[in-house]
């Protein structure tokens, strides 16, 4: 099935970006917005994902039940999510549905912000938080990102905290809404059978009157440094730890390299540390990623185990983690490159696959790479690239972070 990129800017200087397929049974639209936790004042914390919940709750013409109800009658598969650097809407429906799915969705990126809908939807904000703070896992990641990117914005936690939500306001969320989520720091895109023109002249319509705006992002220095976090928590009956170090931003060319030098790690089947922990078992789970961002990376291992085997844990992570850097096998590399390139390849079948790869690279990067241009990256990727990225970012984890039971 082959895919023809397009691409159309409106005159407040909102982008629209397609794949388009006249193969395809399905079409996908989604809504990409350039703001999250990290574009948030540490104050307003956990505001963006608030935000999104709010844009469901209804607008100057749809009523909460509405918005439902219109996705409903269109057959649409929507969703919506929030992250550390962009929120985004989104809807799969069949072809001939495109026109009034971009409706819908554009008419909702538009909320009314009522004071009862934000009052009653706080509870439920807070209700989340909660349920998170229960989860292990959930605990040793927001502990762990928050102190290893320290007072960097990327620590910003999604969901906030009790306190800044708690203590959140309706005009300040409106206010944050009125300078984040203009034209200009917006992205529609749209994949499979998409009549590009008629999409756009669809976007033309609902969002021709957006205000343009000018959004910046803040890129304050990181500072790495050394710490070990330990969280006591009454749920846990394992021990759950976490090894953090700093890695290529999502721009940067050596992020192939990275992913694939932490899919050798520590994928979740036939990796390294699956052979040294989970196998035998050591450790009940054990992975490694490679986590890009705008302008910084990191690299996260984790593992799962019981409270007395941590220790022993530890010391094969960061003996695994020492050994990656100098002796990957061609073999290894090949292996890693068929699973990242089956991965890739069978996220694109799909339309909504396609357009959510779409929308987060163009707000990443600006520039269009097709998914076979990114196969062959990973192809060409050589063992000399992965020591490279290793030498140039060592896997020496500087933040060690554990929850373990009280």
């Amino acid at each position: 099935m082959g895919f023809e990129f397009r691409k159309a800017t409106l005159d407040n200087g909102l982008t629209i970006i397609a794949e388009t397929s006249p193969e395809a049974h399905t079409a996908a639209v989604g809504f990409f917005v350039r703001t999250g936790a990290r574009d948030e004042p540490r104050e307003l914390m956990g505001v963006s994902h608030f935000l999104e919940h709010m844009v469901f709750k209804g607008t100057e013409r749809r009523s909460a039940d509405e918005v439902n109800r219109d996705f409903d009658r269109i057959g649409a598969s929507h969703n919506a999510f929030t992250t550390g650097e962009l929120t985004a809407f989104h809807a799969h429906v069949l072809p001939e549905k495109v026109s009034e799915a971009t409706g819908i969705i554009a008419d909702i990126m538009r909320p009314s912000l009522r004071q009862a809908d934000f009052d009653e939807e706080k509870g439920v904000i807070l209700e989340e938080i909660a349920m998170y703070d229960d989860n292990p896992f959930w605990r040793l990641w927001e502990n762990a990102n928050e102190r290893f990117f320290g007072s960097h914005p990327l620590g910003h936690r999604v969901l906030g905290t009790r306190e800044t939500v708690g203590a959140m306001t309706r005009d300040q969320m409106q206010e944050y809404f009125d300078r984040r989520y203009s034209a200009s720091n917006t992205v529609v895109c749209a994949a499979g059978a998409v009549d590009f023109d008629a999409f756009v002249e669809d976007v033309r319509r609902c969002c021709g009157s957006w205000r343009s705006g000018e959004v910046a992002r803040s890129h304050p220095a990181f500072h790495v440094h050394e710490e070990t976090v330990r969280v006591p928590m009454k749920q846990a009956n394992r021990a759950y730890l976490a090894w953090l170090s700093p890695a290529p931003g999502v721009q940067d060319p050596r992020r192939y390299a990275a992913a694939m030098l932490t899919q050798i790690i520590g994928d979740t089947e036939g990796s390294r540390l699956y052979w040294a922990l989970v196998e035998p078992g050591i450790a009940e789970e054990a992975q490694a990623q490679y986590d890009g961002h705008d302008g910084l990376g990191e690299f996260v291992t984790y593992a799962a185990c019981s409270p007395e085997d941590a220790e022993r844990v530890e010391q094969i992570v960061r003996e695994e983690l020492h050994r990656v850097q100098t002796d990957v096998s061609e073999r290894e590399l090949v292996n890693a490159k068929a699973k990242v390139g089956t991965a890739i390849a069978i996220a694109g079948e799909r339309p909504e696959g396609r357009m959510r790869r779409l929308g987060s690279l163009w707000l990443y990067r600006g520039v269009y790479a097709s998914l076979e241009q990114e196969i062959e990256e990973i192809e060409r990727l050589t063992i000399d690239d992965l020591r490279a990225v290793a030498r140039d970012f060592p896997l020496r984890p500087t933040l060690r972070a554990m929850v373990v039971p009280e």
